[in-house]
């Protein structure tokens, strides 16, 4: 599982800054990198895969009713999709009154809801479906409606009470107070409950959620809100796929809701669902799906992709190549099979390539490639590549062969020094050089991450790099962004050398030091002990 650790101890850590400072923003760097850390996914026992189902808001908006929720409901039925797992129906704001009642208690508009949410939800549970509801960790949801601030438990315990099975908990109203306050609050009152409720964070990628997400929800948006447009799409895309170290079963990195049907081509909403399923998102489709086109629910339905989203192994895919707009990512599977997707974000078609050795595929003469989309198969000896219309992708499942490790998560200590191997100063830019240094415990800059491809990373967005990637002896070793080449590519050896995929050298403690600051570079690989780097 793809997470970290000593959360208990940044819990206590944040818990007490808050408490010493009225609620300030954390101001110590050490305190900054011990909240940075979270926990073992929250196990509620839900989101073993990621959730899939229908949200109400680029449908509905404000016009959400009882009768327009149950229309969905009825469509995810009939038109096959809740058979593949689009389980969740979830209202989303504007469904309460605007004020509460005598109580202190939210009421349902019935206006919209006659039958409230409770009679809603029986419909709902009726057709073998789940039901979700919307409220913000705020005096006030994104409309303007009473928020949960402050009435965490009784608000839960409402909720409970109508059987609802997922919160989308939004990030209006918040006036300030650190997300993770607001955020474990709920997570602490839905748990009060008894009952399993699903829990969306969505604070809109906001306070490096996805460093925490997993110790307080089931989900969390990793992101601000997209829209039905190409721009937005890739924006989201970008900044969700950098946080998969983060992700895995029960905890899930949220790049927001599908915009597939909601205005973009065909092609291009064929790219989302794709890249969606590849990183291991939420499929929660918002579109008006009674009278969505063949075209969209033939994307939506596409049962090959959606088992890629689903697949148990719970791996979010990475990029083995970022070149020039030429993308391929790959994701594991766990059956030893590969998903690959080809994307093309320019403005023009373009070839696409990369090869079965790089998506983490070995040991055949031959593998074979399904295309996701069309269902075609055909073999290859080791060049994946396919003509990629603009705004597109090519989306494969490689069999064949042996995969390679589905990668780890953990500090990385010098055999010799004991002491970590350590983004300096916990700085987070390009160039930034690795040390040695005393290890700390949830020190989010010195736990790293490898990828299926290969990469070994940082804070979940920053590579592992060979600098300018030359290969001589005493090349330095820094921090830089993902590019997919092969000097931030890496195999861990069983003996614990780390070799450079393009130079065949070793991680190495520059002079054999194991002082705090000795410096790391590229060097010739021999048996001593400042080449070896142990995972606790």
């Amino acid at each position: 599982m793809h997470r970290r650790r000593g959360w208990a101890a940044a819990l206590a850590g944040v818990t007490l800054v808050l408490a010493t400072a009225g609620g300030a923003v954390l101001g110590t760097a050490a305190t900054r990198a011990l909240a940075d850390a979270p926990e073992p996914a929250w196990d509620n026992g839900l989101a073993a895969t990621p959730p899939m189902g229908w949200n109400s808001w680029y449908t509905n908006k404000c016009a959400v009713t009882e009768s327009s929720v149950k229309s969905a409901a009825d469509t995810l039925v009939s038109s096959g999709m809740a058979a593949l797992g689009y389980k969740y129906v979830n209202i989303d704001d504007c469904w309460m009154q605007s004020t509460r009642d005598s109580s202190g208690n939210l009421q349902p508009d019935y206006g919209k809801f006659p039958d409230g949410i409770a009679g809603t939800a029986d419909y709902i549970h009726g057709l073998g479906l789940k039901i979700g509801i919307y409220e913000s960790a705020g005096t006030q949801t994104c409309q303007g409606l009473p928020g949960s601030y402050g009435h965490e438990q009784a608000d839960a315990n409402l909720f409970a009470s109508w059987r609802i099975d997922l919160l989308k908990y939004d990030n209006c109203g918040n006036h300030g107070v650190p997300a993770l306050t607001r955020y474990t609050a709920m997570r602490d009152a839905l748990h009060n409950t008894g009952r399993a409720i699903l829990y969306s964070i969505c604070n809109w990628g906001q306070e490096s959620v996805p460093t925490w997400g997993a110790g307080v929800g089931n989900m969390w948006r990793t992101t601000g809100d997209s829209t039905a447009t190409y721009a937005s799409m890739l924006s989201t895309f970008k900044g969700n796929m950098a946080q998969a170290s983060f992700a895995g079963p029960h905890g899930w990195n949220d790049p927001d809701l599908l915009q597939v049907g909601n205005g973009k081509t065909a092609t291009e909403d064929q790219a989302e669902f794709s890249l969606w399923a590849e990183m291991a998102a939420p499929l929660i489709a918002s579109t008006d799906l009674a009278s969505a086109s063949s075209a969209t629910m033939s994307a939506l339905t596409n049962s090959r992709i959606v088992a890629v989203d689903q697949d148990s192994l719970g791996v979010q895919g990475t990029p083995v190549k970022l070149n020039s707009g030429l993308d391929a990512l790959t994701k594991p599977l766990s059956n030893g099979d590969v998903s690959v997707v080809l994307f093309n974000e320019t403005d023009s078609a373009a070839t696409v390539t990369t090869s079965a050795a790089a998506v983490g595929k070995s040991g055949a003469s031959s593998y074979r490639l399904t295309n996701l989309w069309t269902g075609a198969t055909t073999t290859t000896t080791g060049t994946i590549s396919a003509s990629v219309p603009a705004h597109g992708v090519v989306m494969y499942r490689v069999s064949g062969g042996t995969a390679a490790s589905t990668g780890w998560s953990s500090t990385l200590l010098g055999a010799q020094s004991s002491r970590c191997l350590d983004a300096t100063g916990a700085e987070r830019t390009n160039g930034t050089q690795v040390e040695l240094y005393t290890c700390v415990d949830g020190a989010v800059n010195q736990y790293w991450h490898l990828t299926p491809g290969g990469e070994i990373l940082v804070y979940g967005n920053m590579c592992l790099d060979a600098k300018g990637a030359t290969t001589t002896n005493g090349t330095p070793i820094d921090l830089y962004t993902c590019v997919g080449s092969d000097n931030e590519r890496w195999v861990y050896r069983d003996d614990g050398h780390i070799v450079g995929v393009q130079s065949g050298k070793c991680l190495d403690a520059i002079g054999q030091g194991t002082a705090n600051g000795t410096k790391i570079d590229l060097y010739t690989c021999v048996d001593q002990p400042n080449e070896v780097w142990n995972k606790p």
